[in-house]
């Protein structure tokens, strides 16, 4: 149920991710064409305003499919309805028509030769594939041609329709830190931290009562005021639940023969943060994730890869954060969203970082730059996402039974 519950969590990150993109692409003119939960093929689909809305059969976030991402191209005609030509040779004046217009640049040529080609296709003779291709084809050349395709628009919609994936992620998780600061401050506190998939103390902080009575980090906390402890998500509840009255700890320590008694002491009462102050916090903490997570890259250029994750990894993680209770589990998934949307602002494509470093250079051009450099660095990006997927994985895979 775990593992259902973290690729769920999962989903729901790109889905907002996607949504990002929707409602961005709607609001400044460009009308997708599809907004799916899930990836096809569909279980249900309505079409709602020119807009179909989906769920599909594989709970893997969504997708979004915006109206002509690249200028067309007279290549898109040949490799759309190749088969259709090849089987019904009346349609080769109508395809070389609309071809001419593409590569002229003549875009309202190119949507009258394209109705034309639509009639020409309706009467011609081909078989179920080829018409099948052929009218994706159409489909997608009408998109590409149309007033609201996204190659058309002005630099600072790309941009904005772009990064509103990335910049949504990383508002969910701003947000979702902020109310976790709010949820999780006030109360008492001893004032350290736990590891976390076991009840074994991570960090002391100086000044603090878990400090005054010796607690060291690698103990093992066995009982807290008599009761027993077995897993790591008993430790805030038992604290919480003393009430500020005095608390002592039973400990296992390295080296020692035996069980450690250490307290009794009473714990911290610390403030409930409110809103802003929770909001500022949760600005900070994403801040130092974020160089964090620069400086892990960097380490990985320099040849470090062991801190690189694919999605099984990352499932099992949040699986392991969700058994030690809820709130763990919303910081991975905070961190998770985070780390989704820097990494989707990385300048390669098929990334958004990418898409949005080519929208720029296109706008200090004054022109599209030309599919052949989309797809060979497209398939540079695609091969970088690849190497850094397979890295994870392997990595993943050496640390199963750990």
């Amino acid at each position: 149920m775990n593992i259902f519950i973290a690729i769920i969590g999962l989903s729901l990150l790109v889905l907002v991710h996607e949504a990002g993109h929707f409602f961005t692409a709607r609001a400044v003119g460009m009308s997708p064409r599809r907004f799916y939960v899930g990836f096809p093929p569909a279980l249900a689909k309505v079409k709602r305003k020119g807009i179909e809305y989906g769920i599909g059969a594989v709970p893997l976030g969504g997708y979004v499919k915006i109206p002509g991402m690249h200028r067309p191209a007279p290549s898109d005609v040949d490799t759309f309805f190749g088969p259709a030509k090849d089987e019904a040779p009346r349609l080769v004046g109508p395809l070389e028509r609309l071809k001419r217009s593409l590569a002229d640049g003549d875009m309202a040529g190119g949507r009258t030769h394209l109705t034309e080609l639509a009639g020409a296709l309706d009467v011609a003779d081909v078989s179920r594939m080829a018409r099948k291709g052929a009218q994706k084809g159409l489909n997608e050349l009408a998109d590409g041609l149309g007033a609201d395709a996204y190659w058309r628009q002005r630099t600072w919609k790309k941009v904005l329709v772009i990064f509103a994936g990335p910049g949504t992620n990383l508002l969910f998780a701003v947000i979702l830190f902020a109310t976790l600061f709010v949820v999780g401050s006030g109360g008492y506190r001893l004032g350290f931290s736990m590891e976390t998939n076991a009840p074994v103390v991570h960090d002391v902080r100086a000044d603090h009562p878990a400090a005054q009575i010796g607690l060291q980090p690698g103990d093992r906390i066995l009982r807290i005021n008599g009761h027993k402890v077995d897993d790591v998500s008993q430790v805030p509840n038992l604290i919480e639940s003393s009430k500020g009255k005095p608390i002592t700890l039973a400990v296992r320590r390295k080296g020692e023969s035996g069980p450690l008694v250490l307290g009794p002491v009473r714990p911290k009462t610390e403030p409930q943060l409110s809103v802003p102050q929770a909001s500022w916090e949760s600005v900070k903490l994403t801040t130092v994730i974020t160089k964090e997570i620069g400086a892990s890259l960097s380490r990985l250029v320099r040849g470090n890869r062991k801190e690189v994750s694919s999605p099984v990894g990352i499932v099992q993680g949040s699986s392991e954060a969700l058994a030690q209770g809820l709130q763990t589990y919303l910081w991975v998934l905070g961190l998770l969203s985070l780390s989704l949307a820097l990494l989707n602002l990385l300048p390669f494509l098929p990334l958004d970082g990418g898409h949005i470093v080519f929208s720029l250079i296109e706008g200090i051009r004054g022109r599209a730059v030309g599919r052949e450099v989309y797809e060979r660095a497209s398939a540079i990006g695609i091969a970088l996402v690849l190497l850094l997927f397979f890295i994870g994985l392997s990595n993943d895979i050496g640390n199963l039974g750990n």
